[in-house]
């Protein structure tokens, strides 16, 4: 086995009174070799119980596979108190946890947070009663919202103070945001920037309007892939304004198919057929620049075919 003394960095912090200590990989290697490196004074067979027993994760999320891939930057979190919880729900997937953030992919169908309806089949929720099993002090806070029937990556807080951090310097904390869309039509342009003023009435629906009574909404828009009467679009957004890109989609001509609410005469999928599926932002505490991907739903694919 090769020396993988130059693998690990220091711990990046300490949580519990060292109970739980965190790593980062410098370079490509499996999860073993990488265990073995840095637990020197462990024996071979207590790491590999550590490991059965989900003592190990992965970017916050535990694993027992000893050949997984390990690559530069991935934090490596050991439990020597007890296992890591596993996470599971039909509806929502933890990406990425530390003391300060979830990120999360959301399914199409949940709703972000509760309303006066629904305060329980929420993302919030949900989270909230993952975290409160762990230590009932434990909160989460919404950072950002996705619209019920849009998938895809988000964002929460753990703590009070990272989200006052995001969402007081939010355009310039997120770096990038990407979703893709299945549209009704294709656009003549394959590339373009669609720019207006969003407000919204009192029945909630947005609308664009003049510069005095809204808010500036600018989203890109790339052509990916066109199908008879569906196209699949990669959208970036600039400001982040409910709604945005559904309502510049409809005012632009090709709505969002599946969105009944914004025009669209077609429900290819069964949804809304939007996804978010890039999030990169500078994390709150550590100002380390986080990026976080998911492929387009299988949903999507069947549509376009790809």
């Amino acid at each position: 086995m090769r020396n993988n003394n130059s693998q690990a960095k220091r711990p990046t912090r300490k949580l519990k009174e060292d109970l739980i200590r965190n790593y980062r990989s410098s370079e490509q290697t499996t999860l073993l070799e990488f265990l073995f490196a840095i637990l020197k004074d462990k024996s071979k067979n207590t790491v590999k119980s550590l490991l059965k027993h989900k003592h190990i994760a992965i970017n916050g999320n535990p694993t027992t596979q000893f050949d997984t891939p390990i690559n530069p930057e991935d934090e490596i979190s050991i439990n020597f108190d007890r296992p890591f919880r596993v996470f599971k729900n039909s509806k929502l997937r933890i990406m990425f946890e530390d003391d300060y953030i979830i990120v999360i992919d959301k399914s199409s169908g949940l709703l972000s947070m509760g309303t006066d309806r629904d305060k329980e089949k929420t993302a919030y929720y949900i989270l909230s009663d993952y975290l409160k099993k762990q230590d009932p002090r434990n909160k989460i806070f919404i950072v950002h919202r996705l619209d019920r029937e849009t998938s895809g990556v988000m964002l929460f807080a753990k703590t009070a103070n990272a989200q006052t951090i995001l969402q007081r310097d939010w355009d310039n904390m997120v770096l990038d945001r990407k979703y893709h869309a299945i549209i009704e039509g294709t656009p003549e342009k394959e590339t373009g920037e669609l720019r207006s003023y969003l407000a919204e009435n009192n029945a909630m629906n947005v609308y664009s309007t003049d510069p005095e009574a809204g808010k500036l909404a600018i989203t890109q828009y790339k052509v990916a892939k066109s199908k008879g009467r569906y196209s699949l679009v990669e959208l970036t957004l600039l400001t982040g304004r409910k709604n945005q890109i559904r309502v510049h989609m409809s005012e632009f001509g090709f709505p969002v198919a599946g969105d009944k609410k914004y025009g669209a005469r077609t429900n290819p999928g069964k949804r809304l057929m939007l996804h978010a599926s890039k999030l990169q932002f500078v994390h709150p505490m550590t100002r380390e620049n986080l990026t976080f991907e998911t492929p387009i739903p299988a949903k999507f694919k069947m549509v376009m075919e790809l």
